[in-house]
């Protein structure tokens, strides 16, 4: 993978991933790199499509749900990331195969090692270099999405609690490769503590900016 770069952020619903991939990126571009901001589901037209359906959609299996995502990941893959990681770019996306695992595999209890085998399949086998896990409790996450809620969203708190544990359980497994912070943080203050991660790897310059 040439120079590239591959970041991925997760966290419940609600934790706030959204707005700290756009201040990263924007750290990242003021550096001179090369930004792709991408989301799963929903990154490629197919995976709009699949989006739709898996989030908005009728109910539907466990197991057609996790062939869902993991579908939306080997084509987002194929399309956007590796090709972008190739020309050397940073590749942050809003979810990636940890929330699979976590949603399908612990919240769905299909097992969290079939799926991550499912999901290692279905990228054949590509991680990223860091994942930024934003812990917020099931029930802020609830709080802060008000009344508006998409298929998963409106599980129970135990569902969530479980998808949290999860989150919690891989992080602590391999540090080197995660980075835990409180979601209950103003934004900034996780800002800073994610650009301060990345610039002692020499990723970005120092500061939040």
């Amino acid at each position: 993978m040439s120079d590239g770069l591959f970041l991925a952020f997760e966290g419940g619903d609600g934790a706030g991933k959204s707005t700290q991939v756009r201040l990263l990126a924007d750290v990242v571009a003021a550096g001179g790199r090369e930004v792709v901001v991408t989301r799963q589901p929903g990154g490629t037209a197919l995976g709009q499509q699949l989006r739709q359906l898996v989030l908005h959609g009728e109910a539907m299996a466990p197991r057609a749900e996790a062939l869902i995502f993991a579908a939306d990941k080997a084509q987002h893959v194929e399309e956007v990331i590796r090709p972008a990681l190739a020309r050397g770019a940073v590749v942050i996306t809003d979810r990636y195969t940890d929330s699979a695992v976590a949603y399908q595999g612990a919240g769905r209890e299909l097992g969290s090692d079939e799926v991550h085998d499912l999901q290692m399949w279905a990228v054949c086998g590509l991680v990223p270099d860091l994942t930024v896990i934003i812990d917020l409790p099931p029930e802020e996450g609830r709080r802060r999405r008000g009344d508006v809620h998409d298929r998963l969203e409106s599980e129970a708190d135990a569902y969530h609690a479980a998808v949290r544990e999860h989150f919690l359980a891989i992080a602590a497994a391999a540090p080197e490769r995660y980075l835990v912070i409180d979601g209950t943080q103003p934004p900034q203050a996780l800002h800073a503590q994610i650009v301060g991660r990345l610039a002692a790897a020499g990723v970005v310059p120092g500061g939040a900016g």
